[in-house]
């Protein structure tokens, strides 16, 4: 069976996880945040986040050789409250 190679990145407040992982050519998106163990590390992954180079998909999608898996965070700040912030000098 062909093999694949993905990314799997999450970005935290001062630090990003990148993970490259091994997985068969019809593997998933699911698979390889399985497979790039975030979850054993105490991360809590929303298996409805999820994206591929910036474009959201299902965990279901089938991933190609050289994809970036991208786990996404909920905002914690509202962009248009934050912009009226910095507008104010706050």
């Amino acid at each position: 069976m062909a093999e694949i190679v993905v990314e799997v990145v999450l970005a935290l407040p001062g630090r990003v996880l990148l993970r490259r992982v091994l997985l068969g050519a019809d593997a998933t998106v699911a698979q390889a945040v399985a497979a790039a163990g975030l979850e054993g590390e105490g991360i809590q992954v929303d298996h409805q986040h999820l994206g591929i180079f910036g474009r959201r998909v299902a965990p279901d999608q089938r991933l190609r050789d050289g994809d970036r898996v991208e786990i996404y965070r909920p905002l914690t700040l509202d962009p248009k409250d934050a912009r009226r912030r910095r507008a104010r000098g706050r």
